[in-house]
């Protein structure tokens, strides 16, 4: 039995994975391999790559065995339970294999990285700050789905609820690719619990992904060209709060692009992950400039309100999610809010690798 996954020209072949990770370990054991760090980085970061695939491939083949086993021993037991939790298991391959078919086709530069998330409160006052949080909770537990490890790097809350902004690492292969097409407007409608007559409120939050970098890529930052600042970190206080000037902010002035993290109390660790941070939109900066395709729906573009969101939310009068890029929907809002966003995920991936622009509609009313 063989099980490969094709999807618009791009598969995983398991002879040629194979034999080129053979070469790759040979390579490796190669002592003068670390006189070339830069290659050696390369050839590390494809053997791993090689190693996940080639073990997602053989796990995939595992589950199909012990399914079709089990399948055979419940038709031959008269054993319906048996035959149904085998249909189950299928059915959940099935999905897996659906997810490594996307993942077959990440092309870009970045796509196997990690990633940064920010997230910002828009219009809606402390409505929308709380639906920060509601996002950002979403999508934590939608890195925990896919164990990818998440840090959270700077956090700013709101005066009454919620969250002003927070930018978050998600760690994991492929976390780039599998997050990028979320960057943009999110409205939430419901009714509000800080409003005391119960009326109905819409509010809007944003999400900004953005590649993490590695050393092999070259950004240049000059000195001149920032201005670094330092403050007390925010929080809520007690016997952990931060007394002293450890958070640090860095301005790049030519493009007024801004990193900051405040989660470490050493201010010199807080600098090095702000400027990770920023030479990490620099680069994708970089990127949209070279492929000639600024996103429209970039949070840092585009206003925070009516008419730029890529996601409507609806708690009441009834219940929906939909995508107002591919008209993907579903009722189970609240299984989207715990973190199931991969039909969402790759319904606009499939939609990228059509060639189709995702550009939402104009529904501005629910």
């Amino acid at each position: 039995m063989t099980i490969h996954y094709v999807s618009y020209g791009g598969h995983f072949d398991v002879e040629r994975a194979t034999k080129r990770l053979s070469e790759l370990n040979q390579q490796a054991e190669n002592p003068q391999l670390w006189d070339n760090p830069e290659k050696a980085q390369k050839i590390l970061k494809e053997r791993t790559s090689l190693e996940n695939g080639l073990q997602q491939y053989h796990d995939f083949v595992q589950q199909y065995d012990d399914a079709k086993t089990l399948y055979t021993l419940g038709e031959e037991a008269n054993d319906p339970p048996s035959v149904l939790e085998a249909a189950q298991l299928l059915e959940e391959l099935k999905k897996h294999l659906k997810l490594a078919e996307i993942e077959c086709i990440f092309s870009g530069e970045a796509d196997s990285n990690n990633c940064f998330l920010e997230i910002h409160a828009g219009a809606g006052g402390t409505d929308s700050q709380d639906w920060a949080l509601m996002m950002m909770r979403m999508y934590v537990r939608w890195a925990e789905r896919h164990r990818f490890k998440t840090e959270i790097l700077d956090e700013q809350p709101g005066e009454e609820a919620g969250i002003k902004s927070a930018t978050i690492r998600i760690n994991g292969h492929n976390a780039y690719g599998w997050a990028k097409t979320e960057s943009g407007v999110h409205r939430l409608v419901r009714i509000s619990p800080f409003n005391s007559q119960g009326k109905r409120q819409t509010s809007f939050a944003s999400a900004w992904v953005y590649p993490e970098i590695d050393d092999s890529i070259d950004i240049v930052i000059e000195d001149k060209d920032l201005r670094i600042d330092t403050f007390r970190s925010s929080g809520a206080g007690g016997q952990h709060v931060n007394t002293t000037d450890s958070a640090v902010r860095i301005t790049h002035l030519p493009t007024n692009i801004v990193a900051q993290c405040q989660n470490n109390r050493s201010q010199h660790r807080n600098r090095d992950e702000a400027m990770a941070m920023l030479r990490s939109r620099l680069y994708e900066r970089e990127l949209q400039q070279r492929q000639a395709q600024v996103n429209a729906l970039n949070a840092s573009k585009t206003d925070n309100a009516w008419g730029h969101q890529i996601r409507s939310y609806v708690l009441h009068p009834y219940q929906l999610v939909k995508d107002l890029r591919t008209s993907h929907e579903t009722g189970n809002i609240q299984d989207v809010l715990d973190g199931n966003l991969d039909a969402f995920i790759t319904a606009s991936l499939t939609a990228q690798l059509e060639g189709k622009t995702l550009t939402p509609t104009d529904e501005t009313d629910d």
